[in-house]
């Protein structure tokens, strides 16, 4: 069976195992990195103001790499990101102070939750409409979700192997491999995006302004991503495995469990996204699956024990990504 459109090309399976290689990467810092901080002595609030970093980071490397795109070609500007990725896994495998790691978290590429925030993002995103047929989209964009997803969550599952370690020194050690290990992924993406083919830059043939008559309707969509964003900013993977840390007095590896069950389920909906986006429409598909995932967001901090906060977070994990296929 075909796992990608037929219409796809060679260069998308590229961008999938891209994608699945950096997610496998994110999901496994997504826990430990709080781990991390924690066992270097930080408190919750630092770990908040580190997280906080990240996210101002990526949103402004994003719109630097928004403008640079119409000058240099994709592949040099994935490459050069990949660079930074390695770089990143490196200085906080080196670095066991947090006002330094915190500049790295703003300038580096560390992603505090499995869903990517990175500029290479965008990057990939417009490569991918370049590799298939119009009216296979969303359903590309669909498995590229997918594959990240799954990854993430597999990554997620494995930071559990810090909790193998009893011996605090020995932890901290085991997860500077990991920061390492996140480095190596680093140099592996810049292999696969040094494999892409040469069309798929264009860059002489962008404008400075390629939105054209698309432009009202893309900035109406980016105010409500960015709402969308702003809200989700409270419920950053690495903050909710410190809540369930504190709250619920959770190990590395049973909170990695349950991070690795909400992407399943999340990678599942991204398939389903698309038969439903067919039948009622790609808005509809957007509003009707978030408004129950948010629901369960608000019951959260309520729940009496931990099956009924897991439960809540599988109904979250189950509904909240399905507008992103579909956007």
């Amino acid at each position: 069976m075909r796992f990608l459109p037929p219409s796809a090309t060679r260069d998308a399976a590229l961008l999938l195992s891209s994608r699945g290689l950096r997610a496998f990467g994110d999901g496994l810092v997504s826990i430990v990195l709080p781990a991390y901080l924690l066992a270097l002595g930080c408190d919750a609030a630092q770990v908040g103001l580190l997280v906080t970093a990240t996210l101002l980071g990526s949103s402004a490397s994003t719109l630097l790499v928004g403008m640079l795109a119409t000058r240099f070609a994709r592949k040099r500007l994935l490459i050069a990101l990949s660079l930074l990725m390695t770089a990143t896994g490196i200085a906080f495998a080196a670095v066991g102070d947090f006002w330094p790691l915190l500049v790295v978290a703003f300038f580096g590429t560390v992603n505090p939750s499995t869903g990517d925030v990175s500029p290479i993002l965008p990057l990939e995103h417009a490569a991918l409409t370049e590799t298939v047929k119009d009216s296979e989209r969303t359903a590309l964009f669909a498995r590229y979700s997918l594959v990240g997803t799954f990854a993430g969550a597999v990554g997620v599952l494995s930071a559990g192997v810090v909790d193998l370690l009893d011996d605090r020194m020995a932890a901290l050690r085991a997860m500077q491999f990991i920061f390492l290990g996140y480095a190596a992924i680093g140099v592996a993406a810049l292999l696969i995006y040094r494999g892409l083919s040469a069309g798929l830059d264009h860059a002489e043939a962008r404008k400075a302004a390629p939105l054209g008559p698309s432009r009202g309707v893309v900035m109406r969509l980016a105010v409500l991503f960015s709402l969308d964003s702003f809200g989700s900013g409270f419920f950053v993977q690495s903050l909710l495995a410190v809540w369930l840390f504190e709250r619920f007095d959770l190990s590395v590896a049973v909170t990695g469990w349950i991070f690795f069950a909400m992407g399943l389920l999340s990678a599942l909906s991204y398939l389903a996204a698309v038969p439903i986006a067919r039948r009622i429409g790609l808005v509809n598909t957007m509003v009707f699956t978030h408004l129950p995932a948010n629901f369960c967001v608000m019951a959260l901090p309520f729940a009496p024990n931990l099956p009924v906060a897991i439960a809540l977070l599988m109904g979250r994990g189950l509904l909240s990504q399905m507008d992103v296929p579909t956007r």
